[in-house]
């Protein structure tokens, strides 16, 4: 008896030991994950100049090009398009979560200076640029902020010296919370950013890529299969998106001549986004009624010689046949099952 006492005790003992390695061990390499991500820069110690250029030219990005008060204001999804409640601009409290694809719980925050008044701004262009806040966390990258990464310096001061203007408005909103394990992968998201510059308006293909690019058309007009971009599917469109009326799905705009925009002469393309720019083009919507999440109402502010430059880059791309039924209300999805 007093044996297998002992070799109950050992095996006790060889196991806590055992368990207390596996401990330390995970401690460790959480400690080195946490001190070694998110490898990014310092913020810097700029002061931007807010000028009136920048201001304006803050304002058209991020009201019409960068969205940035697509998401961190409130939307009226009554109406067509969801288009912008007054008086809400960079308020935050949009909510994302499991019900449309998002895996946790995510707030848009508020962006007035009611909430970033004590944050410089280099941290706010670090912000924008990678994704980092302040106090070194990560946002989940529903924020573009991989795209942002591809903004010029100057864009980037512009912005910040425009959200500085914003009315202040008090609100708060509880912290955003991703499921595991993608709470730690985000971390690893964020790149350093390389400061760079516009491409020249002269170079209408290259610099509608870089609107394409800042806009993050890619990240809804194409589809993805595991969180990952479907390869040769660039901007085919058909990507499932659950909103509370059913299901809509962003139309294929690569350049197919039968389930693309192929057909389209550039002037089509530029009125489609400019039929948007009236109050009136966004009337009241029932319930199970086909609305979209296409900011239609932001991008209607664009210039016509920034969205042709887009459809001069549209052109560019793979053709895809893909038809894209663009929406399914919950009547048909019932139905179905």
């Amino acid at each position: 008896m007093k044996r297998k006492d002992m070799i109950m005790r050992k095996a006790l003992k060889i196991t806590g030991i055992v368990f207390l390695v596996l401990f330390a061990a995970a401690a460790a390499a959480l400690i080195y994950f946490s001190s070694t991500f998110p490898k990014v820069d310092p913020a810097s110690d700029v002061k931007i100049q807010a000028t009136r250029e920048r201001i304006e030219r803050g304002r058209y990005l991020a009201n019409h090009v960068t969205l940035c008060m697509d998401c961190h204001s409130s939307r009226d999804w009554t109406r067509f398009t969801g288009p912008l409640i007054p008086g809400t601009e960079g308020r935050g409290g949009e909510r994302f979560d499991h019900t449309i694809g998002v895996p946790g719980t995510v707030y848009a925050r508020n962006i007035t200076p009611y909430n970033l008044k004590n944050w410089t701004d280099g941290e706010i262009s670090r912000l924008i640029a990678t994704g980092v806040t302040k106090d070194g966390r990560v946002l989940f990258p529903l924020m573009p902020y991989p795209n942002y990464s591809l903004m010029s310096e100057e864009d980037i001061y512009s912005i910040v010296a425009y959200i500085r203007t914003l009315k202040p408005i008090e609100s708060s909103f509880p912290d955003s919370e991703l499921d595991f394990p993608l709470n730690f992968i985000v971390k690893t998201i964020p790149q350093p950013y390389v400061a760079r510059k516009a491409p020249d308006k002269s170079n209408s293909v290259e610099y509608g890529k870089y609107l394409v690019s800042i806009a993050a058309c890619a990240d809804c007009h194409t589809p993805r299969e595991k969180g990952e971009f479907i390869k040769g599917m660039d901007f085919a469109g058909g990507t499932s998106m659950k909103v509370p009326w059913g299901t809509v799905r962003p139309a294929n705009i690569t350049p197919d001549m039968e389930t693309g925009i192929g057909s389209w002469k550039k002037s089509d393309f530029i009125r489609r986004f400019k039929a948007f720019a009236s109050d009136s083009s966004m009337g009241k919507v029932n319930k199970n009624e086909f609305n979209t999440i296409m900011p239609w109402s932001f991008f209607a502010g664009m210039t016509e010689e920034d969205l042709g430059a887009i459809y001069d880059y549209l052109r560019t791309v793979k053709p895809v046949r893909n038809q894209v039924i663009r929406f399914s209300p919950f009547e048909e999805m019932e139905a179905v099952r």
